[in-house]
């Protein structure tokens, strides 16, 4: 686990290239995914469209059963299906396509950096204010925090961090550990002890991916749910 990310540098910002390809390689993948599963959309749905209302329903489900406001789920349905995707796929990359050329890795899962995942909790935090400040209005927004009573204001404002701090470093944790454990299975255990450990690694490696395929589809159904949360308090007046 010493490979390094690639960065490049250009007009003085730095851009982390490992990053960048991939989520743009998760970004075209789920993209031909539904426009394989929805190009042919009719009244009498086939397999393929089954599969993706099926998913949009389940992502529908996590929305309607955390916000209460019915405004707000009409929003949210796009956003969380898209989120749970994007997460989803972005966990699996770096279990079945990571690249790397010397001591520089080029494709690896993207939520495997923590600057991925407090991307996306940020997004999610920056969009529950969004929601907030609509439904409640400035003022009576920030006089939430106060609520149910003055002396949880402290408590409360230290929550926003807490939340922004979970909810990105659990999803990186999970799929941090989970590739550290597969590279030390395939590279550290594999060429421990000869031809033995290359043989006992094979059964190894294919029950951890199992594993972490599921772990994966967790992480981004907890992520998404939680986010959910998040912003269905913001819309719930206390």
């Amino acid at each position: 686990m010493n490979e390094k990310s690639v960065v490049v540098n250009v007009f003085g910002l730095n851009f982390n290239v490992t990053n960048c390809l991939g989520g743009t390689l998760v970004a075209i993948a789920v993209f031909f995914l539904v426009w394989y599963l929805g190009r042919n959309v009719s009244l009498k749905p086939n397999k393929k469209q089954n599969l993706l209302e099926y998913m949009i329903d389940f992502t529908n489900g996590i929305v309607k059963d955390n916000v209460a406001d019915v405004d707000a789920q009409k929003h949210l349905s796009l956003y969380a299906f898209t989120l749970f995707m994007f997460i989803f796929f972005m966990n699996q990359l770096g279990l079945f396509f990571e690249f790397s050329i010397n001591d520089h890795i080029l494709v690896k899962s993207p939520t495997a950096n923590p600057l991925i995942t407090m991307t996306m909790a940020m997004m999610t935090l920056l969009l529950s204010y969004n929601f907030g400040v609509q439904r409640f209005g400035a003022k009576g927004y920030f006089a939430n925090y106060a609520k149910p009573v003055g002396f949880l204001l402290p408590i409360n404002i230290i929550e926003e961090f807490t939340n922004f701090l979970t909810l990105s470093l659990r999803l990186y944790g999970n799929i941090y550990a989970g590739e550290v454990l597969l590279t030390l299975i395939g590279n550290r255990f594999a060429k421990s002890a000869g031809w033995f450990t290359v043989i006992a690694s094979v059964p190894l490696t294919l029950i951890w991916q199992g594993f972490s395929v599921f772990i994966g589809s967790i992480q981004a159904y907890v992520f998404v749910t939680l986010s959910m949360v998040y912003i269905g308090k913001k819309v719930t007046e206390e």
